[in-house]
């Protein structure tokens, strides 16, 4: 037991802590959320769909939809919950307001089996609907209520809290106890605590490192740090890794590169993308899909998360890909341009291999099924 008290808000003061849980907030809160229509088997963005904007430009009058996807998932990954509610106008979805995580409860109602949600208020505590719930949750064992990977993993944390407080201490008061004084007689304690005083004073804190003056009689003997205190950092690295477990993080998104290389960053990303971000995509979706699209909508609609931008490569691999790509008629040059936030070009919509000189290219009426 580390002794310490574990928090969602001491843990953020927890640089391990912190990091884990921006990476994983602010890459969801930076990707692109689009309402999507089927159309056969083509799709197409459906900007005039309600919960298009509240996704995509600002949920509410005074927060982006980024910051609102990032703070919901904060919310998650420290409480275990994330809650918003619903606001309505004749039916479709208005607004989105975060809830306070410590003022919302979630049980199963004991006859239907389905959530309810309970806000407490200043007096009273009152039911909100399930339909004008978004509820993000942490993995949990009843499925219902989100486990705090903080409480959960509160030992781990607590662990890292107490080395950074102990490290803390330890180099504040001059890094360690650099040696004892010592007389050959006796002394009384008013003279001890006048050396001691004397000695604080002139070589304690910012002051060590200094030559000392020792009085008469007075020998200095230096000490070395035992073998459990020059393994601090190893303690400190082993406390890192168990947060990054706990969180599902790679350590070198919190900036822990001792086993990083230049070679295995790029596939560290796409893991992260499929072991730890591909959770909480697929539990806003799902949940948009719940709670944003009627259910009569939901055969023609969908949400969809765009991921393009963490897979993107360097310049040289995205431009090798994209022209096989081309080559092999799977996307056409204005497609690749639209990829890359390029304006088309005439003639850029044809589906051709530029390197074959066939004079009969395949046209949009005509391409082969991708």
């Amino acid at each position: 037991m580390s002794g310490v008290s574990v928090t969602p808000q001491n843990a953020m003061r927890c640089t391990t802590v912190r990091a884990a849980v921006e990476a994983i907030a602010e890459a969801i809160g930076g990707l692109p959320v689009h309402i999507y229509r089927r159309d056969g088997d083509a799709r197409e963005r459906a900007p005039e769909h309600p919960a298009y904007g509240l996704l995509h430009d600002q949920a509410n009058d005074w927060t982006p939809a980024s910051a609102f996807l990032e703070q919901i998932t904060r919310d998650a990954l420290l409480h275990g919950n994330g809650y918003a509610f619903i606001n309505r106008v004749a039916g479709d979805p208005r607004e989105l307001i975060r809830l306070r995580p410590e003022a919302v409860t979630v049980e199963l109602d004991s006859r239907t089996g389905e959530p309810v949600y309970k806000i407490s208020e200043a007096t009273s505590q009152r039911v909100i609907d399930r339909r004008d719930i978004l509820h993000i949750a942490a993995p949990s064992l009843d499925g219902v209520s989100g486990a705090s990977p903080v409480q959960q993993c509160r030992e781990a944390i607590g662990l890292a809290m107490t080395i950074e407080s102990h490290t803390a201490r330890f180099f504040g008061r001059g890094a360690k106890p650099s040696g004892v004084l010592s007389t050959a007689g006796k002394i009384s304690p008013e003279a001890g605590k006048r050396m001691m005083a004397s000695w604080r004073a002139a070589h304690g804190g910012s002051n060590s490192g200094g030559t000392a003056l020792l009085e008469e009689g007075t020998k200095f003997e230096a000490l070395t740090l035992s073998s459990v205190e020059s393994q601090t950092l190893e303690l400190w690295q082993h406390a890192i890794l168990e947060i990054c477990r706990a969180f599902r993080v790679p350590p070198h998104l919190v900036f822990e590169l001792g086993r990083a290389t230049w070679g295995n960053a790029s596939e560290m990303g796409a893991s992260f993308l499929r072991f730890t971000l591909m959770r909480w995509i697929k539990a806003w979706e799902g949940e948009i899909r719940l709670k944003l699209i009627s259910p009569e909508d939901r055969a023609e609609f969908y949400p969809e998360f765009l991921v393009d931008d963490l897979l993107r490569a360097d310049l040289a691999a995205r431009a090798d890909s994209y022209g096989k790509l081309i080559a092999a008629r799977v996307l056409n040059p204005n497609e690749v341009r639209a990829m890359e936030n390029r304006a088309p070009y005439a003639g850029g919509e044809i589906f051709a291999n530029p390197n074959t000189t066939s004079t009969t290219p395949a046209t949009p009426e005509t391409k082969p099924d991708a």
